[in-house]
């Protein structure tokens, strides 16, 4: 029994980019957390922001764009990500989850907006999927759901890639 320290608000949080994995993360978050509030959080950078972390990685290459192009090019993918997140809001609500959506943006990492998007939501269990790398690739590119489990001060319940089970079929069962 919970005291009023320990009160929890049966809140979610489900990290979604619109993957598979993003998807089968909903699914198992429907199959064990239904009935349950969820916010359905989709991280996104600016235009500019991505420019910089794609010139770090070119030995700081940068093209020169106008204040104008950047403002548009960032609603633009503000609205792609609204798109996006609708997606998964949908697909929340299909599980059997009373589902709500969020933008997160992106200030530094993604792992860091979606942990701070956690504390700000003062969820009770933040979901999220892994992209399955291995070898190589995994080496080469740092994982979210890594990153978060290690950050975020909230249980972390991660869905991997690998998992194979359907999870739909059993969440509406």
């Amino acid at each position: 029994m919970a005291t009023t320290d320990q009160q929890t608000s049966d809140l979610i949080m489900i990290a979604y980019d619109g993957t598979e994995n993003a998807d089968r993360a909903i699914d198992y978050a429907g199959r064990f957390l239904a009935g349950r509030r969820a916010v359905v959080v989709t991280a996104w950078e600016t235009g500019s922001h991505q420019t910089a972390r794609l010139s770090s990685l070119s030995g700081g290459m940068q093209t020169m764009v106008g204040v104008s192009v950047d403002t548009e090019v960032d609603e633009l993918l503000r609205i792609e990500a609204t798109t996006l997140n609708a997606r998964g809001v949908e697909r929340a609500r299909a599980c059997g989850m009373e589902a709500d959506g969020r933008l997160a943006e992106v200030e530094s990492t993604v792992w860091g907006a979606l942990v701070d998007a956690a504390d700000e939501l003062a969820v009770d269990v933040l979901v999220t999927g892994t992209r399955g790398a291995s070898g190589l690739k995994a080496l080469l590119h740092s994982s979210v759901a890594e990153a978060v489990l290690k950050h975020c001060r909230r249980p972390v319940l991660v869905v991997p890639a690998r998992c194979t089970a359907n999870a739909t079929a059993a969440a509406h069962s």
